[in-house]
Parts: C-alpha cells; sequence; structure tokens
C-alpha cells in the first residue's frame, strides 16, 4: 500500500474524475462520461480548483482518494483549502484507509502551510473522529467543519 499523487497519474486521474461523477455528480450516458472524463482532467491538469489529489494504490489498482480544493461549491469562497472528495471503494471499505488518506491530506495540507482545513458534509458524526469541528449549517442543509492541521 502506497499513497500516490492521483494528479502526476493520468490513468489514476480519470478513474478518479469518473468515481467522483458516479458518486457526486449527476448520471451520464457512456459517451457522456467519456466527455466529461476528457474535459475534466484536462482543467484539472490546467489548474482548475484541485489543489492536490492524493490516493491509496494497493496491487497496483486505486484504492480510494482524497483531495484538497481551493473551494468546494459557490458558499463560503473566503475559505479555503476545502477537504473533499474522501472516497474508499466498497471492497475496501472497513480497513482503515479513510484515516490514512485523511492524515496524509492533513499533512500535504499543513506542508503547504495551511493551517486548516474545510469541509462540507450531511454526515453524521463521521468526520468528527477525525478531529473536525462544526462551525454552522450552510443554505443547502450542509454541515460546514474545519479541522486543524497537525
Amino acid at each position: 500500500m502506497k499513497i500516490i499523487n492521483i494528479k502526476r497519474n493520468i490513468k489514476y486521474l480519470k478513474e478518479y474524475i469518473k468515481l467522483c461523477s458516479l458518486e457526486w455528480g449527476t448520471p451520464k450516458s457512456i459517451i457522456e462520461m467519456e466527455k466529461y472524463v476528457e474535459e475534466k482532467s484536462k482543467k484539472i491538469l490546467n489548474g482548475d480548483k484541485v489543489i492536490s489529489i492524493l490516493g491509496i494504490e494497493e496491487d497496483d489498482k486505486l484504492v480510494g482518494f482524497i483531495s484538497l480544493f481551493k473551494y468546494d461549491g459557490d458558499e463560503r469562497r473566503d475559505l479555503t483549502p476545502w477537504y473533499a472528495t474522501m472516497y474508499v471503494k466498497k471492497e475496501y471499505r472497513g480497513k482503515g484507509y479513510s484515516k490514512i488518506l485523511n492524515n496524509a491530506i492533513l499533512k500535504q495540507a499543513k506542508e503547504l502551510n495551511y493551517k486548516k482545513v474545510y469541509l462540507k458534509s450531511n454526515l453524521i458524526n463521521y468526520y468528527e473522529k477525525f478531529g473536525a469541528i462544526y462551525i454552522e449549517t450552510l443554505n443547502d442543509g450542509e454541515k460546514l467543519f474545519y479541522i486543524d492541521c497537525i
């Protein structure tokens, strides 16, 4: 198992984009998905809002990933960076990979001189186990948190 920089691996970058779209995006046909993945990978590689994407690789397979974004949505653009897209594939869940991803992204954020990261979620009592502190409820009902970069 190793932590990898997904922005430096086009195969995993495309898988990351597809999995994010399937998890958090709107349904797309196969052709729409292919076009979306191509366009989104170009945007990410050209700066976009993505600061970093870290993944866990095991046996030459992507297990999961997490990102740092400059912003996440239109509300609270005054806050940066945003801890986003924590995802572990179903077959790898329950094995501590989310904790590994959490620690890796917080370490990277600290190396980039950030004191805290922000995140929004509807999950109850999930991110608190990683040290997330509630700030407020956003207009869409999601809860806004911060985590100190230790």
